[in-house]
């Protein structure tokens, strides 16, 4: 009869021949799943010590029962079992029978489920990869005056390998109440949306269409369809810088009945900057000439810090400026909306 001790020595032999190996030039070998070649690392997931991540050009062989999908440098993708034979790997592949290759010709190597995410990205539905927030704002006050104040903020985006749709909202709402009789004293909209085309690692184009709504600036509609290039200047871990230009049609409608239509160019950044580990934070500015009107211009500036409470939950501060230089007879120049609050994360 077999002990449990064998049984258990035969089940996790078993475990180990099921998920792979990769032996390295000094000699050492590494026992696990293979799960994608990382830049210049292989990465390999151990039941037992976790991923492992070993330099790609200090691995002699590699072998796996599990399938493993081989991109090669000049694009063709191989799927099948890989063992290795001298210096070449070795594919078992259902439709093209075996296929040897030099391991200087091998770009990437991805498990099944690796393979699957690459592929959802490259190939999205558009219900797919999307990923946002929503932030939330109240405060209110009772007593001698009654007020009432109420922000919403939303943004969704959905980011692939070859393009960005983002979506974005903005709400202030405050009231207050002195001897009875209730005053509103904010209440302004600002939403839009923006598309993103890569052309290059670093350069990409876009199209953006912005509309605004802002009672005490007797404005009923900006609207903004835009367009132009941009360069990722920085692309980091902890910075993600982009600078941008291009050109954009603003129509305006007034409560008093006036409407102004004016080209503009547009210039801007885009800086996200991680502070530390769970806080993050956000500004972008761009800057509106006037080619229709010479002189006037106008400016749109958001700053918004995030600290990660939990994987769904956050607290955020954000800070908005509008700023036109010739607004409606008795209007100022600036409107500012500053909000702090929770901030519920999504994605898909």
């Amino acid at each position: 009869m077999i002990s449990a001790r064998v049984l258990t020595l035969i089940a996790l032999t078993s475990i180990g021949l099921f998920a792979g190996q990769i032996t390295m030039k000094n000699g050492d070998r590494f026992t696990g799943a293979v799960v994608k070649l990382d830049g210049k690392n292989l990465v390999l997931k151990s039941d037992y010590a976790g991923p492992i991540a070993v330099p790609w050009d200090a691995v002699v062989s590699i072998s796996s029962s599990e399938p493993l999908s081989i991109t090669l440098q000049d694009g063709q993708l191989l799927v099948g079992q890989v063992s290795t034979s001298d210096t070449k790997f070795v594919i078992e592949t259902k439709n093209a029978g075996t296929i040897s290759a030099e391991k200087d010709a091998v770009k990437m190597v991805r498990s099944q489920t690796e393979q699957a995410e690459a592929d959802r990205y490259l190939n999205p539905r558009i219900v797919d990869l999307w990923a946002g927030f929503v932030d939330l704002g109240y405060s209110a006050a009772r007593g001698n005056s009654s007020t009432n104040n109420l922000t919403v903020s939303a943004n969704a985006a959905r980011a692939t390998t070859r393009d960005t749709i983002a979506v974005h909202f903005t709400s202030l709402y405050a009231s207050n109440k002195v001897a009875g009789k209730s005053v509103l004293s904010a209440n302004a909209m600002r939403g839009g949306i923006n598309y993103d085309l890569n052309l290059r690692p670093r350069l990409f184009a876009f199209g953006s269409v912005d509309l605004e709504f802002d009672e005490f600036q007797g404005l009923d509609l900006r609207f903004v369809p835009a367009g132009g290039l941009g360069f990722h200047a920085v692309k980091g871990e902890r910075t993600a810088l982009d600078l941008f230009g291009g050109g954009a049609l603003n129509r305006e409608f007034f409560s008093t009945g006036l409407k102004r239509t004016s080209g503009e160019v547009l210039a801007g950044d885009d800086l996200v900057y991680k502070l530390s580990s769970i806080t993050s934070l956000h500004q972008r500015l761009v800057f509106y000439p006037n080619v229709s009107r010479p002189g006037e211009y106008r400016t749109n500036f958001d700053l918004s810090t995030v600290t990660t409470l939990k994987k769904w939950l956050a607290w955020q501060l954000s800070a908005s400026d509008r700023f036109l230089t010739n607004p409606l007879a008795g209007r100022k120049r600036n409107d500012f909306i500053f909000t702090t609050g929770f901030r519920v994360t999504f994605a898909k």
